[in-house]
């Protein structure tokens, strides 16, 4: 139990400080005291928000500050604590731990990602001409000026007609946002969508980055097991017959992350049913459409005929570099309209000049050029992986080749206690992306191993120090 809040915060009006600025610093102030102590769990926003008799909003923002300037910390599912900070002759303790840090820290000579391209096959050359054409042909005064913080409309325009003519979607520019990186993208919806105590579905396991967004939004999370055909739709199905206020689901149903698993067109059909007679939102994250080996990529659900109540989450930091952040949400016009108007808030609009350079690669054949180069050059990469791991792994785990992609799941065929095989593996210099990435269950047992950043030379030698010890 939480006991009770020590503190008589005074606030007042006269003040020229905000208020959430009188709290963060009341609050600053009973640290630096020793009246709240290190480690010490602080009430949730709502109910300090009561105790001082102020806005939940202005505790939000009193708790962001603090949590920037490292005050406090939050933890998941714990709550929000008192840091632990230094105590006497701090600089004398924080040079020491300076030192001893970088005595332990580990020089990767591997470093076998989540499934990031390889940079070195991107047109960076091509986008940074592109870039200085656009920043010397134009206008001051047409590049400097503020534009509609949903993105250029040429861009977007040219977004819409790729998804409609490639991913059989229908969907208009006006229904279209620019973002930076999808990351923003699933920022943006989560805050539009959703409000304190809403539920959303989620893959189990899944992404935690996507989680702790729609966390962030004050939503709780509902979560669905996987298996080879996607996410289990009749646990989706049990979930909304007992919660009454389940506002989305998040899915990533092209290749799942992190098991790369292809929702079935059954388990898609089925989900645009039940969100039709439950009025919730499919949140669709296409992370890597367009990294796919077989005839033809499988097309979005937000393609699927009768679907009303979706949005779609695409991103280029894949197809170009993960440097190059560029994401993009489409989904009907209220609720673009309504994205557009948080993201005026927090970033008024998005890089005009890269939004042009890159329209203009794709205009002129460059951003396809590299896509079917990088569709021969992944897909070797995934074979040569699919090759090794049936000649040095086969007994140890189980993996599934998947037809696009740029990781595989494996599962070990023996329980491996993980904290036992990253310490192993730390020894040989190597970092793979293991289970706690992708769930806060200890037992989950997985590897996802990507290849798309990695040298054959580095796949080989990830793939034989693996064996020696799985």
């Amino acid at each position: 139990m939480l006991r009770p809040w020590p503190l008589q915060i005074q606030l007042t009006n006269s003040d020229k400080k905000a208020v959430y600025l009188q709290i963060a610093d009341a609050i600053i102030e009973a640290i630096k005291l020793g009246q709240l102590k290190e480690e010490e769990a602080l009430p949730g926003s709502r109910k300090l928000a009561e105790i001082i008799g102020v806005n939940r909003n202005t505790v939000i923002e009193a708790y962001d500050v603090l949590l920037s300037e490292g005050w406090i910390e939050s933890k998941s599912r714990s709550g929000t604590f008192v840091s632990k900070l230094l105590g006497k002759d701090t600089a004398k303790k924080k040079s020491k731990e300076i030192i001893e840090e970088n005595k332990n820290q580990i020089n990767y000579t591997i470093m076998v990602d989540d499934g990031n391209p390889d940079t070195s096959i991107a047109p960076v050359e091509e986008l940074a001409r592109a870039y200085r054409q656009i920043f010397k042909r134009k206008g001051k005064w047409q590049m400097m000026g503020y534009s509609s913080p949903l993105g250029l409309f040429e861009f977007r325009e040219h977004i819409s007609k790729m998804l409609n003519h490639l991913r059989g979607m229908q969907v208009t520019a006006e229904e279209i946002c620019i973002s930076r990186g999808s990351q923003m993208a699933m920022y943006l919806v989560a805050q539009v969508l959703l409000k304190p105590n809403d539920y959303v579905i989620v893959e189990h396991p899944g992404y935690k980055k996507a989680w702790n967004t729609f966390e962030h939004a004050g939503a709780q999370l509902l979560y669905a097991d996987v298996d080879s055909q996607g996410i289990n739709i009749e646990q989706v199905e049990e979930y909304l017959k007992k919660y009454k206020n389940i506002k989305a689901i998040y899915l990533t149903p092209h290749h799942q992350y992190p098991t790369t698993a292809t929702l079935s067109l059954q388990r898609r059909y089925k989900l645009i049913e039940l969100s039709n007679q439950y009025n919730f939102t499919i949140i669709e994250d296409d992370y890597d459409y367009e990294f796919h080996y077989g005839h033809r990529p499988i097309m979005p659900i937000s393609s699927l005929p009768n679907i009303t109540n979706y949005v779609y989450i695409g991103t280029l930091s894949k197809v170009v570099a993960p440097s190059l952040r560029i994401g993009y949400i489409a989904t009907d016009s209220q609720l673009i309209a309504k994205i557009g108007e948080l993201r005026s808030i927090i970033d008024v609009q998005g890089d005009n000049i890269m939004e042009q350079a890159v329209l203009q690669l794709m205009e002129d054949g460059t951003i396809r050029k590299h896509l079917k180069k990088a569709h021969n050059y992944y897909k070797d990469k995934r074979d040569l992986t699919a090759n090794l791991l049936d000649l040095h792994l086969k007994e140890a785990v189980h993996y599934t080749i998947a037809d696009g992609g740029l990781a595989i799941w494996l599962v070990p065929l023996k329980k491996i206690k993980w904290s036992t095989l990253e310490a192993q593996l730390q020894k040989e210099r190597i970092k793979i992306m293991g289970p706690s990435r992708f769930s806060y269950l200890p037992e989950l047992q997985g590897i996802r191993f990507s290849f798309g950043s990695l040298t054959t030379q580095q796949i080989e030698e990830s793939i034989l120090i693996l064996k020696k010890y799985l």
